[in-house]
C-alpha cells in the first residue's frame, strides 16, 4: 500500500535529523520540501543536508536548480511527484521534509492551473519590482485584484510579482484562478489515511538559540565564500536565491558596507523573525497535523522516531 510521511517545521527545528533517522528505519527517501534548498548555489547558507547525510540515505530535490532559475510551486510539485512514484515503484517510503508550508498544502489541496507566463512579461515585472519596489506593484494589485492585495503585505515582493504577472498574462486575477483549483495529487492518499503528517514546533527560546548557533557554524564552514561566488554572478536581486536569509547582509559585508559582526547579527535577526513567522503559520494552517515538541538530544530524537513508527 502506498504511504507517505510529511515532516514540516521552522528553520533550525530539527527536521533533517528526524527525517534522516526515519528514512533509515522505514526504507525511506527524503524529498526536499524547502523552497531555498532546491538551489545549488547556497548549500551551507540554506542548511542543506551535508554530503555525508545525503550519502547515508537517498535524498532528492536538494540543489537541483541553478540560482538563476525560479522554482515555482508547480515545478516543484511535478518533480516531487515523479520522485514519490519512483519510491513507491521501488517499495520505498517518500518522506517529504521542509519548511515551505505551501508545498505540503499543494500536494493535498492542489494548485491553480495557471497557464505558463511568457518570459518577457515575467522579466518586465521583475525589473519593475527591482527598480521601483514591491509597494508600487502592490498598488497596481489593489486595483486589479483587491482580494489578493488584501492578504499580501506590500513588502512581499515575490508573491506580489507573481500575482501581477499572472494578471498581465491572462487578464484574470490570480484569486479567480485559485478558486478553480483541483485537488492535489496526494488528496486520495490523504483521504485513505495513508499520509502521516507532523509539525515540529520547538520551544521558541530554544529555537532562537539554535538559529544563532547554526549561523555561527555556517560562517565557520565557509558561507562567506558561498555568498561571494553568488554575488559575483551579478544575478537580479529579485531572484529568490538573492533574497535567501543572510544573503543581503553578507553581500553588504563583502562590499565593505558593514562589518562582519553587523552582517552576522542582521542575518541572525532575519532568521529568528522568519522562524517566528513560520511557527505562527504552521500553528494556524496545520492545526490538524500531529504536533511534535521538537527537542535536540539523542534520547528525545529516539522518542519522536518511535512515536511516528508505532502510529
Amino acid at each position: 500500500m502506498k504511504r507517505a510521511l510529511f515532516i514540516a517545521g521552522p528553520t533550525a527545528g530539527g527536521k533533517s535529523a528526524l527525517s534522516l533517522a526515519l528514512a533509515r528505519r522505514l526504507n525511506g527517501v527524503v524529498i526536499n520540501a524547502d523552497s531555498m534548498q532546491v538551489y545549488r548555489d547556497l548549500p551551507i547558507l540554506t542548511a542543506c543536508p551535508t554530503p555525508e547525510e545525503q550519502g547515508a540515505v537517498p535524498h532528492r530535490l536538494y540543489q537541483f536548480l541553478d540560482g538563476a532559475e525560479v522554482c515555482s510551486v508547480t515545478l516543484w510539485m511535478e518533480h516531487a511527484m515523479r520522485e514519490a512514484n519512483i519510491c513507491w515503484d521501488s517499495g520505498q517510503t517518500p518522506i517529504f521534509v521542509g519548511g515551505t508550508g505551501l508545498y505540503f498544502k499543494m500536494l493535498t489541496e492542489g494548485i491553480a492551473k495557471i497557464p505558463p507566463i511568457p518570459d518577457d512579461i515575467r522579466q518586465k515585472v521583475r525589473d519593475e519590482c527591482e527598480h521601483h519596489g514591491s509597494e508600487l506593484l502592490h498598488a497596481e494589485l489593489e486595483a486589479v485584484d483587491p482580494e489578493t492585495a488584501n492578504r499580501l503585505p506590500p513588502g512581499d515582493s515575490q508573491r506580489i510579482s507573481r500575482a501581477i504577472e499572472v494578471f498581465r498574462a491572462t487578464n484574470r486575477p490570480i484569486s479567480e484562478w485559485h478558486k478553480e483549483t483541483k485537488p492535489g495529487p496526494l488528496s486520495d492518499l490523504e483521504e485513505a489515511g495513508a499520509i502521516q503528517k507532523y509539525v515540529l514546533l520547538p520551544e521558541r527560546d530554544l529555537l532562537y538559540e539554535r538559529c544563532n548557533q547554526r549561523f555561527d557554524s555556517m560562517v565557520e564552514r565557509g558561507v562567506l565564500d558561498e555568498v561571494r561566488s553568488l554575488m559575483n554572478r551579478d544575478l537580479s536581486s529579485s531572484l529568490p536565491v538573492m533574497r535567501a536569509l543572510g544573503v543581503p547582509p553578507l553581500i553588504q559585508f563583502l562590499r565593505n558596507e558593514v562589518t562582519l559582526e553587523t552582517a552576522v547579527e542582521d542575518a541572525k535577526m532575519q532568521t529568528r523573525r522568519f522562524a517566528k513567522r513560520q511557527m505562527t503559520w504552521f500553528r494556524n494552517q496545520f492545526s490538524q497535523w500531529d504536533i511534535l515538541v521538537a527537542q535536540y538530544s539523542e534520547s528525545d530524537l529516539v522518542i519522536l522516531i518511535n512515536k511516528i513508527i508505532k502510529k
